[in-house]
């Protein structure tokens, strides 16, 4: 099949989950065409039968106020329909992708040419973004209007249909998954060395995220110095965003500069995941949690809330604990029990290796293919 991608290239869920989709997609002999306004951050490199098309735009003083990448974007989409002659485009995030991919759609059709649309959402898209009253009828028209809909957890599935109603569609849930390549349980502890201070019984808690308000910096911050009170510890932080400096002042007012290590965005996270005992993720909430199933497939248990799609993918009990989301009290108590007991610890991470296996791509990817013929046939 030769196969259209437009997602958000930038650092985040969706953007990696598509990236990754179009390369296992390609080792499996289809053409994948990424449309976008920069290369993916995963599409490292060359990779045969992958291809990035960049969407460029006017700058002009009258566009100052106005948004011409959507424009410019189903243009782009169009033209890369046409030229390869794509199958199909599979657009990730609604807004704008599936408002460009249905444009894009029109004026194909009024030269003779076909395409159908696969959109997969992933979450602010539908709970927050989409909602907002100057998007949400686009939101809901797009939606209606592709030939298949996803979501990556049945929480968001539920979201969607109790925000926009969606008679018209049915949104099946695919779920995320992850490249036994890149993540993995460590051959050895040459990874945890880098990470923690020479000595017995250091602990090593990690967080990876954009730093946004949802993802809770401030608790995770606090779970760590909970648990540093009683065992020696370091929290290891990767990502960058708006909520970052806070949580650096943060870390000086409780004294914990020396604990705690700001790494900022790391191409390779799952060397960092490999050198953890311990992932933490408490966000308000969570469409799926893919950040937990890295951690979880490095055999890393997670302490998380309770919230969105989380639950359907770290087990309470049995790959790591959850806690309602603002519950650091818990959470800490989750942690210490955790990290305390030699026993529990290599259990959690058993569990959560053999957990993350489910969302391995060798099982994930062929729905995706199968979904694919299904809407072409």
């Amino acid at each position: 099949m030769r196969i259209g991608i437009t997602c958000y290239p930038t650092y985040g869920g969706s953007g990696a989950v598509a990236t990754e989709l179009g390369l296992e997609l390609a080792r499996r002999g289809h053409e994948i065409h990424f449309i976008s306004y920069a290369s993916p951050f995963r599409l490292r490199g060359f990779a045969e039968r992958v291809t990035f098309h960049e969407v460029t735009q006017l700058e002009y003083p009258l566009f100052e106020q106005s948004s011409p990448y959507a424009l410019a974007l189903a243009v782009k989409q169009h033209e890369v329909a046409k030229r390869e002659q794509l199958d199909l485009m599979h657009v990730h995030y609604a807004i704008p992708h599936a408002a460009t991919a249905w444009l894009a759609k029109q004026m194909l059709e009024h030269e003779g040419l076909h395409l159908k649309i696969v959109t997969t959402l992933h979450g602010t898209d539908i709970t927050l973004v989409g909602q907002d009253p100057s998007y949400y009828t686009l939101t809901k028209f797009s939606i209606e209007q592709s030939d298949a809909v996803t979501a990556v957890s049945a929480y968001l599935r539920e979201e969607t249909y109790r925000a926009f109603g969606c008679g018209d569609c049915e949104v099946r849930v695919i779920p995320n998954f992850i490249s036994a390549a890149d993540y993995h349980p460590p051959a050895d502890d040459s990874f945890r060395r880098r990470l923690a201070p020479k000595g017995g019984g250091h602990r090593v808690l990690v967080h990876v995220s954009n730093f946004r308000p949802v993802k809770r910096i401030g608790d995770v911050v606090r779970i760590f110095a909970g648990v540093r009170q009683q065992l020696p510890a370091t929290l290891v932080l990767v990502g960058d965003g708006p909520d970052r400096d806070a949580a650096e002042q943060q870390v000086d007012s409780l004294g914990l500069r020396k604990d705690v290590r700001f790494l900022g965005k790391v191409e390779s996270v799952g060397d960092v995941l490999r050198g953890a005992d311990l992932f933490l993720l408490p966000s308000a909430t969570e469409s799926f949690g893919l950040a937990a199933l890295e951690a979880m497939a490095c055999g890393v248990p997670v302490v998380a809330s309770a919230a969105g799609g989380i639950p359907e993918v770290v087990e309470d009990g049995k790959t790591g604990f959850l806690a309602p989301p603002g519950d650091v009290a818990t959470m800490v108590d989750r942690a210490l029990r955790a990290l305390g007991n030699a026993d529990e610890h290599s259990r959690l991470k058993r569990n959560a290796a053999a957990r993350a296996l489910d969302f391995s791509a060798d099982r994930v990817v062929p729905r995706y293919e199968a979904l694919y013929e299904e809407v072409l046939s």
